[in-house]
């Protein structure tokens, strides 16, 4: 009898996503007590081929769905729950490597309720100096609800509608799916022995800047859950960064008509307070000459960029907060 079932989305990433399924190999738990539900955002060819003999070598129940097209990793972990077998859910992602205690601990826990929801313990392990990309991967260790070790009754999923597919990117659809639990009064328990590793993947240079576009989904959230946004995760761009905007603006405007003494007070703040920013992000991090050019580059741009999507984001959901 299937007691748990595991739903793991994933996408074009063979390697990352087989560790994963070996940790997950080795769970305390019998190989007929839980399922695998892999869950590929869209066709996925090279994903299906690199699972076929990890299966055959392995006797835990799995299943391979690959979504008709690509909506994001929220519609993925939908497809996978509503497919699962066994009255309880784990969530994790294909770049994570589950504890051997990992679904027994919140088997454990369970006590058979219809409607309850765990999260368990992340842990990103982290080099002395690490990159920025890395520091803020780490902030998964402190997060209070997050899709990388979660557990949910499919009765609580059903009853909340599971995942908000508008959220097309792996950003804020694990907080609103924690807001609808709060909403609905559902007990969400944290329990510390199920523990989740998450390396921190390799990442591509100036990474960050692609990262900004996820802010655009704080819009959404904020409309759906004004008074929780506020209370648990008030995100949005910092004083740091409009003051950044309103100097380089300034600089700019300032270059029109002359004298030109203005510009050079606005390019000399601006200059400061982006230097002042480079060096937060440079702090206690990695000092090699590849990583300080990336934050000198990328600290140049996120400001810009951040506000943009906040304010898309504003424009694309219909709603206001700074």
């Amino acid at each position: 009898m299937l007691l748990i079932s595991v739903v793991i989305p994933t996408w074009q990433r063979p390697r990352l996503l087989q560790n994963c399924l070996r940790a997950l190999s080795g769970q305390t738990p019998g190989a007929d007590d839980f399922e695998i539900i892999v869950v590929s955002d869209g066709p996925d060819h090279v994903t299906a081929a690199g699972l076929q003999d990890w299966i055959a070598e392995n006797p835990i129940y799995h299943r391979f769905l690959p979504m008709p097209k690509k909506k994001g990793p929220a519609a993925a972990r939908n497809y996978g729950w509503q497919h699962a077998q066994a009255p309880l859910v784990a969530f994790t992602d294909d770049d994570t490597l589950p504890d051997a205690n990992w679904l027994n601990a919140y088997l454990q826990q369970w006590d058979g309720r219809e409607q309850a929801a765990f999260t368990g313990k992340v842990v990103v392990p982290l080099e002395a100096r690490p990159t920025d990309f890395a520091r803020n991967t780490a902030g998964l260790e402190t997060a209070d609800f997050v899709t990388a070790n979660c557990a949910c009754t499919k009765k609580a999923l059903l009853l909340t509608g599971g995942f908000d597919e508008r959220f097309a990117m792996a950003w804020r659809e694990d907080s609103d799916l924690h807001f609808k639990l709060l909403q609905h009064h559902i007990p969400l328990t944290k329990n510390e022995s199920a523990i989740v590793v998450h390396p921190v993947r390799e990442a591509r240079w100036g990474i960050s800047l692609k990262e900004q576009k996820k802010t655009l989904y704080n819009a959404l959230l904020y409309k759906k859950f004004p008074d929780l946004y506020r209370a648990h995760d008030n995100a949005k761009p910092p004083v740091l960064y409009y003051l950044i905007i309103v100097c380089g603006l300034g600089c700019l405007a300032s270059l029109l008509p002359a004298p030109h003494q203005p510009a050079i007070i606005f390019f000399v703040a601006w200059l400061a307070l982006t230097l002042w920013f480079t060096y937060k992000r440079l702090k206690n991090n990695a000092l090699t000459f590849s990583h300080i050019t990336e934050m000198l580059y990328t600290s140049a741009l996120i400001p810009w960029l951040s506000v943009y999507w906040h304010f898309y984001g504003l424009v694309k959901f219909g709603t206001w907060f700074i």
